[in-house]
C-alpha cells in the first residue's frame, strides 16, 4: 500500500510508526491539541469523501447494512452487487456523464 488515508481519530504516534515501517506514506491530519501540527497532503485527504460517499451509497441496501446473509462470500456477493447497481444509478443520474439531448431534430 503506498497511502493510508484516514481522519483526525487515527492521529496517533503508534499508528504513523507502524505506517512508517512499511514504507507507507499517511495522510492523516493532526489532532488540533498537537503541540507541533503534522505535515499531510491536504489535497490527497480533500479525496477521502469519495470511499466515504460509497460506503454511505452501499449501506442504502438494506441487505447490505443489515447483513442478512452468514456466510462471508454470499454478503461479498452482495456488496459486489450493489456497488454496481450503485455505480450504473450514479451513470445515469450524473448529468456530466450523459448529457441531455438538447438536439431539437426526431
Amino acid at each position: 500500500m503506498k497511502r493510508v488515508t484516514a481522519d483526525r481519530g487515527y492521529d496517533a504516534n503508534r499508528i504513523r510508526a507502524a505506517l512508517r515501517e512499511q514504507g507507507t506514506t499517511s495522510v492523516i491530519p493532526g489532532r488540533r491539541n498537537r503541540k507541533r501540527p503534522i505535515q499531510y497532503d491536504a489535497r490527497r485527504y480533500k479525496d477521502r469523501w469519495r470511499v466515504e460517499a460509497m460506503f454511505c451509497r452501499l449501506k442504502d441496501f438494506r441487505r447490505v447494512a443489515t447483513r442478512y446473509d452468514k456466510l462471508a462470500r454470499n454478503f461479498l456477493s452482495a456488496v459486489r452487487l450493489a456497488a454496481a447497481v450503485a455505480f450504473w444509478l450514479s451513470l445515469n443520474l450524473d448529468p456530466k456523464i450523459y448529457p441531455k439531448n438538447t438536439d431539437s431534430s426526431p
